[in-house]
Parts: C-alpha cells; sequence; structure tokens
C-alpha cells in the first residue's frame, strides 16, 4: 500500500515505465510548479486566453478560491508536479452554485503520456463526491486532444463561441462542452 506523506490526501496512484504517477489534492506548497506548468502554456498554446504570466501573487488569490467543492488537484511523478486540474466556481451568482468550470494543464514534455486522462478521471469524480450537478469546459478550436479527453469521460459538445478570442494574432472560436452529473 502507498503512503502518503502527512497532510496529502492520496487519490490513485499507478506504476508504470515512466515511474510512479500519483494524483492528489494540491497544496499551496504545489503553487509555484502549478503556475510554471500554467504560465508556459500561456506563453507558447491557445489553451488559455491569458496573454501574460500570471504572478505567484495572483495565483494566491486563485488558489484561496478553491474549496471542498471546488478541487484543484495535481498529478506528481517522481517527485515532480507534471499536471495539474481544477474545478472553479462557473459564475458568483447563486444560482450556478452546482456548476463548475474545468481546467487541466500538463507539463511539456510530460504529454501524451496519460497525464491528463487520470486527471480528468479523477477531477470529474472529485466534483461529483463534492455535490456538483454539472461541469462546463471551454476548448480552443484546435485542441483536438483536449475534445476527445472531455469526451472520453462524458463530456459533450454543447456549441461555440465564435471569433471569441485572439491571441497570437488569430480570432479563436472556443468549443463549449458539458457534463451534467446522474
Amino acid at each position: 500500500m502507498h503512503e502518503s506523506p502527512p497532510g496529502y490526501q492520496l487519490l490513485s496512484a499507478y506504476g508504470g515505465k515512466i515511474g510512479m504517477l500519483t494524483v492528489r489534492k494540491a497544496t499551496l506548497g504545489n503553487l509555484d510548479a502549478i503556475t510554471e506548468i500554467y504560465n508556459d502554456a500561456v506563453l507558447k498554446t491557445v489553451a488559455t486566453f491569458d496573454t501574460e504570466p500570471k504572478s505567484l501573487e495572483e495565483q494566491k488569490v486563485w488558489f484561496a478560491n478553491h474549496s471542498s467543492k471546488y478541487q484543484i488537484l495535481v498529478a506528481e511523478q517522481d517527485g515532480l508536479v507534471v499536471g495539474w486540474a481544477s474545478l472553479s466556481r462557473w459564475s458568483d451568482r447563486c444560482a450556478y452554485s452546482d456548476t463548475a468550470e474545468i481546467s487541466l494543464y500538463v507539463r511539456e514534455g510530460h504529454r501524451g503520456k496519460g497525464i491528463g486522462k487520470r486527471l480528468i478521471r479523477e477531477i470529474v469524480q472529485e466534483g461529483k463526491r463534492a455535490g456538483l450537478h454539472t461541469v462546463i469546459a471551454r476548448i480552443t478550436e484546435g485542441n483536438d486532444v483536449s475534445i476527445h479527453l472531455h469526451e472520453s469521460v462524458g463530456f459533450k459538445h454543447i456549441g461555440t463561441m465564435r471569433e471569441v478570442g485572439r491571441k497570437f494574432g488569430k480570432l479563436l472560436d472556443v468549443y463549449l462542452m458539458q457534463l451534467i452529473y446522474d
């Protein structure tokens, strides 16, 4: 049996050719790695429409806005945070309290190895355990891997927002996907 360090709740672990992958609830101590992974996506991809890297202070506010209902998970491999996923409040309007938005990022060099699949499965289960009714995903056009990943856990296409973001000099569509828990 795998023992978790004190204060960590282990959600799942498995061993493979590339080492042990552990998915667990994020701690404030993981914020540097989470921010590093996110800022890499900000600078190099259209996965986020942020165009400027986030500071650690900004990320501390983001982290503090999560709770037992709106979780942040990290995937660790050989002591390195290689990805993270979160469920964030969809809106501050009370009627949306059982709706969350999903985010998922995997460190460059670790993509295509099943880490995103493990994270999305775990974060979706966390949402169900927390009593959420639905989870929304916004995925930028051209991100077929993310679309397939979301479909693999039951997300359905619900619409497209046309040309709503501009990044790297191009207007981009955003696909909306939704998972409704039974």
